[in-house]
């Protein structure tokens, strides 16, 4: 008897997740290209802690997505699919989860 393998998961859905959500997380590398130069403008009142903290903070921002994309099309070739997906939405998160704060903290009135 010859064991039959299982046929291959069908992962196009997941597939365009990671081109669609990879597109998005460039595109928000176009904004922060604005706010990081626009981010210099910490240092107007002195050097201090807060202000570089605040500047390295937005410099050190492509790493982010970077890294997840790599780990998300890793996780992709090891046929990870749940992982695959989560990292590569996690790409585009903090821009996402810095509108929100935005939003909620106007509507609150903060």
């Amino acid at each position: 008897m010859t064991g039959l393998a299982a046929p291959p998961k069908r992962r196009t859905g997941l597939l365009i997740w990671l081109i669609v959500s990879q597109l998005l997380a460039v595109g928000s590398l176009w904004i922060w290209a604005v706010v990081a130069g626009l981010s210099v403008m910490a240092f107007d009142s002195g050097q201090s802690r807060a202000a570089w903290t605040f500047v390295l903070t937005i410099w050190a921002y492509p790493l982010f997505p970077l890294l997840m994309a790599i780990g998300a099309w890793v996780a992709f070739a090891f046929r990870k699919n749940r992982l695959a997906a989560v990292l590569t939405g996690l790409t585009f998160a903090p821009p996402v989860l810095l509108y929100l704060c935005g939003s909620i903290a106007d509507l609150i009135g903060t």
